[in-house]
């Protein structure tokens, strides 16, 4: 036990600390993920955030001092989110033949969901600038939290309902196509993609490979779309 408390305290004043607590813990969560059949509820990205904050919270880490060392993990998103073309490359010929169709279930996924979002925090009356964060929910946090920022909007309440929807969606998805009959692979990944963006596309990768290309490729769209028309659509607004 002194053993532990000795390590404990090195590494909560080394960037060791914030590197190693996530893959860690990340590593536990999917486990126990694995282990329950890869179940939506036992998702490892939301039990990982979960208990991540607990500990941070408990032992009174500043955030800054745990992104010291998380950031190394941060810096390998960008390169994740690339390797997401592959599966489309593989595809290219069949993505070809149905650009026209795709583009357009993209753009009415899109206005669906951010639309809806501000529908709902308008009637809620909620204070314009929560309302400005909440309309590129579904498009990848970067990207939102810069689309946000053009709409005078909280660039950091945009991260974070877009991460909320990303979890969500990889949660709920399951169940709402279980519901909807059958679907094929490809329409359930870009549905994915569309409304949950990147954390909707790891989801689908895991099923397959079918599904991840439409996911990856439906993300890349959201946010070509996201990015010109909801600036464009709150200037005439």
């Amino acid at each position: 036990m002194t053993d532990f408390v000795q390590l404990w305290v090195y590494l909560s004043t080394t960037p060791l600390f914030g590197l190693t607590a996530t893959l860690v813990i990340y590593a536990g969560s999917h486990a126990v993920y694995q282990r329950l059949g890869q179940s939506p509820l036992a998702n490892p990205v939301l039990w990982s955030v979960v208990i991540l904050a607990g500990l941070l919270s408990l032992s009174e880490t500043p955030y800054p001092s745990y992104f010291s060392g998380a950031q190394f993990i941060h810096f390998l998103l960008g390169p994740a989110v690339v390797a997401l073309a592959w599966p489309m490359w593989e595809r290219r010929n069949e993505l070809r033949k149905r650009a026209l169709p795709l583009v357009l279930a993209a753009l009415a996924g899109g206005i669906a969901a951010s639309a809806s979002a501000v529908a709902m925090a308008w009637a809620l009356d909620l204070p314009s600038d929560l309302i400005r964060s909440l309309a590129p929910k579904s498009v990848t946090a970067p990207v939102a939290m810069g689309i946000a920022e053009q709409l005078h909007g909280i660039p950091a309440m945009a991260a974070v309902f877009s991460v909320l929807t990303g979890l969500v969606g990889a949660i709920s998805a399951h169940y709402l196509f279980k519901g909807l009959g059958k679907l094929s692979d490809q329409e359930r990944g870009f549905a994915m993609g569309t409304a949950s963006h990147g954390i909707g596309a790891a989801r689908a990768l895991q099923v397959n490979a079918d599904s991840g290309a439409y996911a990856g490729l439906a993300l890349g769209i959201q946010v070509i779309l996201s990015a010109i028309l909801i600036p464009l659509v709150a200037y005439l607004l």
